[in-house]
């Protein structure tokens, strides 16, 4: 079949097309399965990452320009035709923080300032207000360079981590990404170190006017009348912080120090996410410890362990998704492999065995993380999110392995199932909802701070992540946990847009959150002829692209058409046509087109090309690249449509 989707000639998939298609990708995705039984993709995030990584070389003194070299190529590949600049994800709008990141790399990598592609870069810059008008943590990042003042920055003193969880500011009631983000900053904003920087890179160029002459670093937009609020007790601390007895700056490095190293994680490194991990080796630095001390040692490696190096390009990861990435992949091929045509039945299930026994020695049941400072006496069982992040789980992962399990079958697994149902249980906000790692995290007013200008400070309940809980815990069917389930679909039910759609925090984005909520009405026994329901059908039918494919840009994270992009996209068509079939729509037109869409653009590989980016960090700040996405959610779509059709009720009996 061609993958430029020549193939399909307006006709519908033939059950032989089908089976086939479905062959080629299960087969693609066993042979990515590592010898211990465990998946992982690459995960790119935009030019951010990989030129912090330039830098950070830089500061330290520790340059491999080879690997430097590389990058180079990756950043300058990525740098838009259009706008001159980088954009936070594939095809879209210039950035400015991104692109005050990626020129200032780029130079310390050695591009000439007067090559065309800097000049261009440049110019776009100095048009949007240039480098002063960056983000706060691009400001820092200038500040370590010596590029920027110290006064650039908000105030945020080390004194916040001796904060207790009932002041508003403290750290605990913040996510678990700002609070390991936020402990080695302020060490480092209280210690002001200076980059090594060999090379005395500068970008003054980039400045509309001297540095030191600015004097509105902090200014709006603000997002409400707080903004002001907060920027004038940011305006007060300015004044009172230098007064701070030393006695208490002391302790409060301390304090941080004291939070940071029992979650370091080894070389999975400080929440296994790359700003915090990279903080933690300035922090070492900046504190006088050696390089050559274990701590500083491994703090490096962590940070090391996230690229990723090709024959010509380089780029870092944020961090990596081996639970993820595993939980999903499972899920497509049990689906493959069910059904009077499962595709190598007895051989899928010893690749599951190992899967699950991999997912098994994975699970937290000792540590109590962040999480328990609100729930202390909830038992830990769930999985984080990367190799080692233990005092990190989150629920979304934790409900995909935990259905995977289950459906798995294994009776080695009935007590680690049984340990993340009392967890995710454990973990229901007040509200009915779920969040991703914390309970009630929700204090919104924490996001009008000026440190908070990306606007994600928090880890709210969301509707996709909820979903998914419902989804593990209706699966596994004890009635007793029926009035959970029930408080999470009133959660639902308030939250579904007028279109019908669910927005999606984790996954781009109302596709994906549409399908996940679709899914836990499924599996709680909501009737397909729901009214939520059957709006949610009909907006997914309204988005469907002419060719039976679903693309959805990540600009609806910043206001544009929700559920639409220029052209379909393999993970997002895969969600539409499982929404739809969670839905009982099987034999819905919409969903054999979608498939014929599927079947048209797998290559001869068995597996699916996608570029644009299909989930986010932080909408509007930080999108994210799941390679695997393009390849086991059209296999589990494929599969389900196949094993449906031999289905009497056509009905999906599982959460996912």
């Amino acid at each position: 079949m061609a993958a430029d989707g020549s193939a399909l000639s307006g006709s519908l998939l033939t059950s032989e097309a089908l089976e086939q298609a479905v062959k080629n990708a299960q087969a693609a995705l066993s042979n990515r399965q590592n010898a211990d039984g465990h998946w992982v993709y690459e995960l790119e995030a935009d030019a951010t990452i990989p030129a912090e990584y330039v830098l950070l070389e830089h500061f330290l003194d520790k340059i491999d320009d080879p690997l430097q070299q590389k990058i180079g190529n990756y950043l300058r590949r990525i740098q838009s035709y259009e706008h001159d600049g980088w954009p936070l994800y594939h095809d879209g709008q210039f950035d400015l923080s991104a692109s005050v990141k990626a020129y200032f790399a780029l130079k310390a990598i050695g591009d000439d300032i007067n090559a065309p592609h800097m000049a261009r870069a440049r110019k776009a810059i100095l048009s949007h207000g240039g480098a002063a008008r960056a983000n706060v943590f691009t400001r820092f990042q200038l500040a370590l360079f010596g590029e920027v003042p110290w006064r650039a920055l908000p105030v945020m003193p080390v004194e916040l981590m001796l904060l207790p969880r009932k002041a508003f500011f403290s750290v605990w009631n913040m996510s678990y990404w700002s609070r390991v983000v936020i402990a080695p900053l302020t060490v480092l904003a209280a210690l002001k170190p200076v980059a090594v920087n060999p090379r005395q890179i500068r970008v003054r160029e980039l400045f509309v006017a001297p540095p030191e002459t600015v004097t509105d670093w902090i200014r709006g937009p603000y997002r409400s009348a707080w903004g002001h609020v907060f920027k004038g007790i940011d305006s007060a601390l300015r004044v009172v912080t230098p007064f701070i007895p030393a006695k208490t700056h002391k302790k409060a490095i301390k304090a941080a120090v004291d939070f940071i190293e029992p979650r370091l994680n080894g070389e999975d490194g400080l929440g296994a996410i790359y700003p915090a991990m990279a903080n933690v080796v300035m922090m070492y630095r900046a504190m006088g410890v050696p390089d050559n001390d274990p701590r500083a040692m491994t703090a490096l490696k962590s940070v090391q362990n996230l690229l990723v190096i090709k024959e010509h390009e380089a780029y870092c990861q944020p961090c990596v998704s081996p639970i993820w990435d595993t939980g999903l992949s499972g899920h497509a091929m049990i689906e493959a492999a069910s059904g009077p045509q499962g595709i190598a039945p007895e051989k899928t299930r010893e690749e599951l065995s190992k899967a699950a026994s991999w997912l098994r020695d994975k699970q937290i049941l000792s540590v109590k993380g962040d999480w328990a400072i609100n729930k202390p006496d909830l038992a830990p069982g769930g999985w984080a999110f990367q190799y080692g992040n233990d005092y990190y789980p989150d629920v979304d992962d934790t409900a995909v392995v935990g259905m995977l399990l289950h459906r798995e079958g294994d009776p080695k697994s009935t007590e680690a199932i049984e340990r993340a149902r009392q967890w995710i249980i454990g973990m229901q906000s007040t509200n009915g909802g779920w969040g991703a790692f914390d309970i009630d995290n929700n204090k919104e007013m924490l996001n009008h701070i000026p440190f908070s200008d990306h606007g994600a400070l928090l880890d709210p309940p969301t509707a996709d992540v909820t979903a998914r809980c419902i989804s593990f815990l209706a699966q596994l069917g004890h009635t007793e946990d029926r009035q959970v389930i029930e408080r999470g679909l009133d959660y639902l039910r308030k939250d579904q847009e007028k279109d019908g759609s669910w927005f999606g925090r984790w996954g781009t984005n109302y596709i994906y959150g549409t399908w996940s909520v679709l899914c836990a009405f499924n599996a709680a026994g909501i009737s397909h002829d729901d009214p939520a329901v059957i709006k949610a059908v009909e907006w997914l039918r309204s988005v469907q692209r002419e060719d039976g494919g679903w693309g959805e840009d990540c600009a609806s994270y910043e206001g544009a058409a929700r559920g639409v992009y220029k052209k379909s996209l393999p993970s997002q068509t895969a969600w539409g046509a499982l929404g739809l079939m969670a839905a009982g729509r099987r034999d819905d037109p919409a969903v054999a087109k979608a498939m014929s869409w599927l079947a048209s653009q797998q290559d001869e590989n068995g597996e699916w090309q996608e570029d644009p980016y299909n989930a986010v960090g932080f909408p509007k700040v930080f999108y994210l690249r799941y390679h695997g996405y393009k390849q086991f959610f059209p296999l589990f779509a494929l599969s389900r449509y196949r094993n449906l059709e031999k289905s009497n009720s056509r009905r999906v009996d599982f959460g996912f």
